[in-house]
């Protein structure tokens, strides 16, 4: 009957994960910790661009919309060159303090540098505040919430077949030990499918109204709005698509 302890393990952390999501879960759709926009108005490109991708999607933005008028120079092979340092606005400025003095500088390092610059972080917590994007600290719980159910998941499925392949068990006694450890699982597994179903929505960039207001933007006609909306792979010029996602 050793088995029983891995069993109460297995319980236990199947239990307390899939508290802790469901609590993560409650907080992230709760409309009281979102404030309703004071005016509905249509969402800026860079707006756009965050609440469908997040920060690296309003630096590539960025890069495209500065490539586009020539202010930088995006090479199929996956660097960028300044043309202009004079940027047009925070997040452009941003973009070229990233690649640095030199003035050069590889697409995947500003991508990162810039998406973590405080011109973004200021653009999300604007979104947050209006009631347009989730809050990050909402968003970053939930993520959290799920690993460790997927944790507890994976704990119980190595517990329980060490609880089988103990010596000493007849098959019925084996056949005990998987019913019993089924329960955990069919609780962790049922948790994250629920998970994807009804917590997907709440852990987007975007929230409700975010998302009702996205809805509105019509990508077909203008390069940059597709960009935002769809990411690189809007982006009609091979080369600079290429140049995006890494180079060749």
């Amino acid at each position: 009957m050793f088995w029983v302890l891995f069993l109460v393990v297995g319980c236990l952390a199947s239990a307390f994960s899939c508290a802790r999501l469901c609590l993560a879960a409650s907080a992230a759709a709760d409309p009281a910790a979102v404030r309703p926009r004071a005016r509905d108005t249509e969402l800026s490109l860079y707006e756009a661009a965050f609440l469908s991708g997040g920060p690296l999607r309003v630096t590539d933005l960025t890069l495209v919309a500065m490539h586009r008028a020539r202010r930088l120079l995006v090479a199929h092979t996956g660097w960028a060159t300044v043309v202009d340092p004079e940027g047009r606005d925070d997040l452009e400025r941003s973009v070229i303090g990233a690649i640095g003095p030199e003035g050069q500088a590889r697409i995947a390092a500003i991508r990162s540098t810039a998406a973590a610059a405080d011109a973004v972080h200021a653009l999300a917590d604007r979104l947050a505040a209006a009631g347009l994007a989730v809050p990050d600290a909402a968003r970053t719980g939930i993520t959290a919430s799920v690993r460790a159910v997927r944790g507890a998941t994976a704990l119980t499925l190595l517990l329980g077949a060490v609880a089988l392949l103990m010596p000493g068990q007849d098959r019925s006694t084996q056949a005990e030990i998987a019913a019993w450890f089924s329960l955990p699982l069919v609780l962790t597994l049922g948790c994250l499918f629920i998970a994807r179903v009804e917590v997907h929505p709440h852990t987007r960039w975007a929230s409700p109204d975010g998302q009702r207001l996205l809805g509105r933007i019509d990508p077909a006609g203008d390069p940059l709005t597709a960009v935002a909306v769809r990411g690189v792979s809007a982006v009609d010029d091979p080369a600079l698509r290429t140049a995006l996602r890494g180079g060749r």
